[in-house]
């Protein structure tokens, strides 16, 4: 079969012809339909992100994978051949340590893939396998830092900081929940208007030397409750601070493995405001995303840029990485 083929010493993606996998004890295999293009993949090859452990040199990359049963591995019980299902991005070992599709096991970029049999979810006929194939990460990220970790609550003003992949849908997930206003910010003018067409009270590029201004005035002075760093830029922190009201919090889901400041202290205690760390999400939220989704609540169409052919993956990397006709999500389809 075909597979997206990561040499991480030479951080090489080659397209290669291996062997079909076959299914161990408690394991699934699928047969992919669609396989997500994250800005960690991206990462991965150009040596940003290293896999933590992986056994070995070469990893299939893709985490963010749907597709149909194909075949079952001894003890599988709860699965049939031609379900369709979405893959967790990960899972836990017995030491409990998380491991991350595509990055410390092999992923989706490919024809088939495993999976052990409790990291599927079962999806419905209505939903897309290139929409489902992303809601692990590039949705259930953002619903994790909305409803979890920031807690968001119906009424508070929230601001999202860079509105691509995770921001985006940050934006959707937030009017889903009631907040209120819902303030984007990106440099982008394109970022800025998609921001306003999923649902965004405002847009604002964080350059305007009026920024300060106008969210204080969207917020009648209290500033926000909540801001949200999808960015992963060191200035956004500094500038969400700036505008995070009394018991605001900083959810940071961009990472920019920089040292966060706080340039004053006496506000920041005083305020009683909270920096908070987010990363991925847990198995519950993309359950709760497949279920919003198949309720109508949750549309992701327009979150689907452009399919590409698993062939193309190298190309499909290269315009996430240059961000070329902005995109949300890049998706192969073998």
């Amino acid at each position: 079969m075909l597979a997206g083929r990561l040499h991480v010493a030479g951080r090489a993606l080659r397209m290669e012809s291996v062997p079909v996998p076959e299914p161990g004890r408690g394991q699934v295999r699928i047969k992919v339909a669609a396989a997500g293009v994250c800005l960690s993949d991206v990462h991965l090859i150009d040596g940003t992100l290293t896999p933590l452990y992986l056994p070995g040199d070469v990893v299939t990359l893709g985490h963010e994978v749907a597709g149909t049963v194909d075949a079952l591995g001894d003890g599988v019980e709860w699965w049939q051949p031609g379900q369709r299902v979405l893959l967790q991005a990960g899972e836990r070992d017995r030491r409990g340590t998380v491991l991350t599709r595509g990055v410390d096991y092999d992923g989706g970029w490919a024809e088939y893939a495993l999976a052990r049999e409790d990291t599927l979810v079962q999806i419905p006929d209505a939903l897309p396998f290139e929409q489902a194939c992303i809601i692990p990460d590039a949705v259930s990220t953002p619903w994790a830092a909305v409803t979890d970790t920031a807690r968001t609550r119906p009424g508070e003003a929230v601001g999202v900081w860079g509105v691509g992949g995770l921001g985006a849908h940050a934006v959707q997930l937030l009017l889903l929940v009631g907040a209120a206003p819902i303030i984007a910010v990106d440099p982008l003018p394109a970022a800025r208007d998609r921001a306003l067409t999923l649902g965004a009270d405002v847009a604002l590029d964080p350059r305007d030397d009026g920024f300060k201004d106008a969210v204080l005035e969207l917020t009648d002075a209290r500033g926000l409750d909540v801001a949200f760093d999808f960015a992963g830029v060191t200035p956004v922190r500094e500038q969400a601070l700036t505008v995070l009201g009394r018991r605001g919090r900083l959810v940071l889901a961009g990472i920019a493995s920089q040292p966060v400041t706080i340039a004053s202290d006496s506000r920041f205690n005083y305020l009683r405001q909270a920096v908070l760390g987010h990363y991925g999400s847990e198995a519950e939220h993309v359950d709760q995303l497949v279920t919003l989704a198949a309720q109508g609540r949750l549309d992701l169409t327009a979150s689907v840029s452009d399919v590409l052919p698993l062939a193309e993956a190298a190309e499909a990397v290269r315009r996430v990485h240059d961000k070329a006709g902005n995109p949300i999500r890049l998706i192969l389809r073998p």
